[in-house]
C-alpha cells in the first residue's frame, strides 16, 4: 500500500497594522552589466500600486527615476526592468548605487525601502 504525502506552503508579509508594508526589496541580477529587474513583496494583494524607483550615486546624486503602475495579483510585484541608463539615456558608470523604492496604494498609503545595487561595465 502506497501513501501519498502532499506538501504546501504559504508566504505572507506580517505587519503590525493593516498599513502598507514592504519586504524582500531586491534587484536581480545584482551585480549586473546591462539589465536588472526590481522586485518587492507587500501586504496589499490585488491592488494597483504606483511604484517609484530612484537610483542615486553613493554621494546622493539622482541618476534615474522609474515610475510604474503595477497590478498585483498576489503579494509579489511584477518585475520592473531597468537597462542601466540614466534619465538622459546615457550609460552610467560601474560602481555601487543606492536605490529608493516608494510604493503608493490607490488610497494614498505609502511605504518605502532603500537597497544597494552594483553595476559592472
Amino acid at each position: 500500500m502506497y501513501s501519498t504525502i502532499l506538501e504546501a506552503y504559504t508566504e505572507f508579509v506580517v505587519a503590525k497594522s493593516a498599513a502598507l508594508a514592504l519586504d524582500h526589496v531586491l534587484n536581480y541580477p545584482n551585480p549586473f552589466t546591462t539589465h536588472t529587474d526590481f522586485y518587492f513583496e507587500h501586504n496589499h494583494a490585488c491592488d494597483m500600486l504606483d511604484v517609484s524607483i530612484q537610483i542615486f550615486t553613493v554621494s546622493g546624486k539622482l541618476v534615474k527615476t522609474l515610475d510604474e503602475t503595477v497590478n498585483t495579483e498576489g503579494y509579489r510585484s511584477e518585475p520592473i526592468s531597468w537597462d542601466g541608463l540614466d534619465d538622459f539615456g546615457q550609460k552610467i558608470g560601474r560602481g555601487v548605487y543606492v536605490y529608493h523604492v516608494k510604493v503608493r496604494t490607490p488610497e494614498g498609503e505609502t511605504a518605502d525601502a532603500y537597497q544597494r545595487l552594483v553595476i559592472l561595465n
